[in-house]
């Protein structure tokens, strides 16, 4: 008994005299904090892009989407090698230089088309990942470097997506807030890739 009660004395001594492990600083390398803004900034830009407002002219096939559902278009166009249709069923048929006034009337721009047929640029059924690499791509985004991708936000077409006609949704952020997003997501991969490449150089 008498020895149980001076270990118990002892180990209470001892315990008051120990230091308790420093807390360690987490810090996150600029690098690592260039990830993580470029990140939350493509979430921003997917959940746009895969909108039917944009996904619809970017469909996995050769027919347009249409509506918030995205089914096919109606009428059946077909992309054609400049993406403005084929023989006499032409984008610019329906699509005038501005929306037609009614309720889901055709929306319009003086270069309604969709990607040509070298360059689909498709959007539809990508994952963040596929189509982050594609946009960034040159053989896959019309050799767009980073000056012209950052240019492509304010594009006539891109713009329409935010006026695009009586009874449809628009895209889930503002065009201010997909532009800022794009452009914060652009300069951040490119400038890493740059960055990386520069580092492996002889």
């Amino acid at each position: 008994m008498l020895l149980s009660l001076m270990i118990f004395i002892i180990s209470v001594a001892a315990s008051t005299f120990r230091k308790n492990p420093p807390t360690k600083e987490i810090r996150l390398n600029l690098a690592e904090r260039d990830s993580i803004e470029s990140v939350k900034a493509f979430e921003t830009v997917y959940k746009t892009l895969m909108s039917p407002r944009c996904m619809n002219c970017h469909p996995a096939g050769d027919v347009p989407l249409q509506g918030d559902d995205s089914h096919l278009h109606a009428m059946g166009p077909k992309r054609g090698v400049d993406g403005k249709g084929v023989f006499a069923m032409k984008c610019a048929n329906c699509h005038q230089d501005t929306n037609t006034p009614g309720l889901h009337t055709p929306p319009g721009n003086p270069e309604w088309h969709l990607p040509p047929a070298a360059m689909r640029m498709v959007f539809q059924g990508k994952s963040p990942h596929e189509l982050a690499r594609q946009l960034v791509d040159k053989k896959q985004n019309g050799n767009k470097d980073m000056k012209k991708l950052i240019e492509h936000a304010d594009d006539g077409l891109v713009l329409a997506g935010w006026n695009p006609g009586e009874g449809r949704t628009l895209p889930p952020v503002s065009h201010a807030e997909f532009k800022k997003a794009w452009i914060t997501w652009i300069q951040k991969v490119l400038m890493r890739r740059k960055n990386s490449f520069n580092l492996n150089l002889p």
